[in-house]
């Protein structure tokens, strides 16, 4: 087995080069989240106020009336667009067809369910997108069985374990380097960045692979993995390159979430590891 690649600090300089004092509004991306559903509402909020965290100018919400007016309460930043209905589904698709238009990346799947309408409807927005897509939680179901819908495009997954094993109907090995060579694998069978969440990360995109070191056990709850996909979405938005935003985003949501165990420790909450990522980001890179 080839020696493991484990990321440092220097992504972060890497993916946050100063800005020019001359920018404006939009020059630093323009973010669709695709989520939610009657029962989940905050898998969208937490996407979305992630994604503010590392720099996207804009951060627009398509969610199910109830999960949109909800998102919109968490704070004034996030634009939020409520579509009719308790779930989406394909009556859905040509409203969300127009707010893809004029934005630079789009997520899909926190808290959307895996029912079959509304699977339907992401299999339909993939068939014909090619703008970076972040495909995380319930969206990974979608294309199970669906592997040409994420072939030769800008298209990302962030599965945990469970999820990566539909996705790809392989057992997942014991053996962490074992793993490790099988997610490469399937980077190139889907032409794919992934993330693997674990205790630790797996990126690659088959040509290119590293472990992510940082995070630790308090987050196991939930809306860890909303905030990692709302980063990585906003990298990508910004225009940063599909390898370095997984990796990049990667770093930054384990290292926030460890600022906040250390402060928190059971008490930790996704809500508070919002509020550590600047820090992280900062830490590194003012003068």
């Amino acid at each position: 087995m080839p020696e493991l690649d484990y990321l440092d600090s220097s992504i972060i300089k890497q993916i946050f080069p100063p800005r020019k004092s001359g920018a404006h509004k939009n020059d630093h991306g323009h973010l669709l989240v695709i989520g939610g559903s009657k029962l989940y509402s905050g898998s969208p909020a937490f996407n979305a106020l992630a994604a503010y965290k590392v720099g996207v100018d804009m951060v627009t919400i398509a969610a199910p009336r109830r999960a949109a007016d909800i998102a919109a309460s968490f704070s004034p930043d996030l634009i939020t667009y409520p579509l009719e209905g308790d779930w989406l589904n394909l009556s859905h698709l040509n409203e969300i067809d127009e707010l893809i238009q004029g934005k630079t990346a789009v997520l899909i799947g926190g808290g959307i369910g895996r029912r079959d309408e509304t699977q339907n409807l992401v299999r339909e927005i993939l068939k014909t997108e090619h703008l970076p897509i972040v495909l995380d939680a319930d969206a990974i179901y979608a294309v199970v069985g669906h592997h040409h819908l994420l072939k030769e495009k800008k298209f990302v997954l962030t599965p945990h374990i469970y999820e990566f094993q539909i996705l790809t109907e392989e057992t997942p090995p014991h053996d962490f380097n074992a793993l490790t060579e099988l997610v490469k694998k399937w980077a190139i069978e889907l032409t794919s960045t992934i993330i693997l969440k674990g205790q630790n990360d797996i990126i690659s995109d088959g040509q290119q692979t590293v472990i992510n070191e940082t995070g630790n056990p308090f987050m196991t709850v939930g809306g860890t993995g909303d905030t990692l996909a709302g980063i990585f979405a906003s990298l990508l938005a910004r225009g940063v390159e599909e390898f370095a935003a997984a990796s990049g985003a990667a770093y930054i949501n384990g290292a926030a979430g460890d600022l906040a165990a250390a402060q928190l420790g059971p008490g930790f909450m996704a809500s508070d590891l919002l509020n550590c990522i600047p820090q992280v980001i900062m830490d590194i890179i003012a003068p």
